[in-house]
């Protein structure tokens, strides 16, 4: 029996840096498992209304430091209960990084408003606050801003634009909870915050998400909006009770993730992978994912999705990150600022690295700059073999 080269790279039939692949999520919680069982036990698995929803919006409201939380079913559905409770209306406009979730853009559009694409900053690829201004006019109702790929906006500066022409913030802070900005948590700098508990997010619940705010205006808006008898879209108590002891453990894992962070990219420093933003004594994002630029011209010429597929085969879960909003939708649909040029770049030379491995040891990182390594030494032979397949 041959036994495959572990200097090959998996993708030409070489043995992979982690054989087994990426880790799981979620992570075995015995406190996760405690609450399922008792609930089971008890029967509050299956009630409309019980201690567990309260306990967690009273816990996240504490740990965030604002008045009112509200849970809902999704962080997709809390962005949009979150644009209608600052006041969005058909015919308004919404600022947007023109690099966003998609359904962030698609959020505005439901709610019949206009979103307004500024591009990115050239460093950090989160919204480009510097250009928020020029895209002001007498429409704009509100800017909705999300913290991606392990970077943070610059929420000060952008709450000081706000603040002068009297607009509302919308925080997007799915991809960083418990983060922290300049001494404040991410998801409080804005009128209103967001929060998700999708399957593969920090918190999770496999499903759900929340709405922070100090503004009880806002707060009693989205209440009406959602109170049809019964609520519209709910958080299940079950939901809630096994998110409790996450929260506990938030603080604890997103350090291991920053140190892990700072391990990762200071070995793939000289290798063509450049990361967004480091954690620094202001700035401690939560590292849902871990964005770099990849360097084509480092790898002889690499294509950035093939590259990420030859990570994959290496056991490694990285990803092209997402595509731009400008790029994928029909431009009667919103209303650009400028030429998006970052917004482009980003949409070509993003990789994104799931967080799970960044709660393993030192070894399982290291496994991650020796399959860049691997990768960068056979990407001559890794690009003749797509040539091959594709001709």
């Amino acid at each position: 029996m041959t036994i495959p080269d572990p200097e090959r790279p998996a993708v030409l039939g070489g043995r992979p840096v982690r054989p087994a692949g990426p880790p799981g999520w979620p992570r075995p919680n015995e406190a996760v498992s405690n609450v399922l069982r008792g609930m089971v036990e008890s029967g509050e698995w299956g009630r409309y209304l019980g201690q567990h929803v309260p306990e967690l919006c009273r816990r996240l409201a504490e740990f965030h430091s604002v008045e009112h939380v509200l849970t809902c079913s999704s962080g997709t559905v809390a962005v949009e209960l979150a644009l209608h409770g600052v006041g969005v209306q058909a015919g308004d406009e919404v600022i947007v990084a023109a690099y966003d979730f998609k359904s962030n853009f698609q959020n505005i559009l439901q709610l019949k408003a206009v979103p307004v694409l500024v591009d990115l900053h050239p460093q950090t690829r989160q919204l480009d606050v510097n250009q928020v201004e020029t895209a002001l006019t007498e429409k704009t109702r509100a800017i909705l801003v999300s913290h991606l790929h392990g970077g943070v906006v610059p929420m000060p500066q952008l709450r000081q634009i706000a603040e002068s022409r009297s607009i509302a913030i919308v925080e997007d802070a799915c991809q960083n909870p418990g983060a922290m900005i300049d001494g404040c948590r991410a998801g409080t700098w804005g009128d209103v915050g967001v929060l998700s508990f999708g399957g593969s997010k920090l918190l999770t619940a496999g499903r759900g998400g929340a709405i922070l705010t100090s503004k009880a205006e806002i707060a009693e808006r989205i209440k009406r909006y959602v109170m049809r008898g019964n609520e519209a879209y709910p958080l299940s108590e079950i939901q809630a009770a096994i998110v409790l002891p996450q929260l506990d453990l938030l603080d604890e894992f997103n350090k291991r993730r920053s140190n892990a962070v700072v391990r990762i990219c200071a070995e793939v420093a000289d290798l063509g992978l450049s990361p967004l933003q480091l954690p620094s004594s202001r700035l401690q994002p939560a590292y849902y994912k871990l964005g770099f630029r990849y360097d084509p011209g480092q790898f002889s010429g690499l294509a950035r999705d093939t590259f990420a597929e030859a990570m994959r085969a290496e056991g490694i879960a990285m990803d092209p990150g997402f595509r731009a909003n400008h790029l994928i939708h029909a431009t009667r649909r919103f209303r650009a600022v400028g030429g998006l040029a970052e917004a482009t770049r980003a949409d070509a030379d993003l990789v994104v690295l799931h967080h799970p491995v960044l709660l393993e040891d030192n070894d399982a990182i290291d496994q991650i700059a020796k399959a860049v390594r691997k990768i960068r030494r056979n990407a001559a032979a890794i690009q003749q073999q797509q040539c091959r397949q594709t001709s």
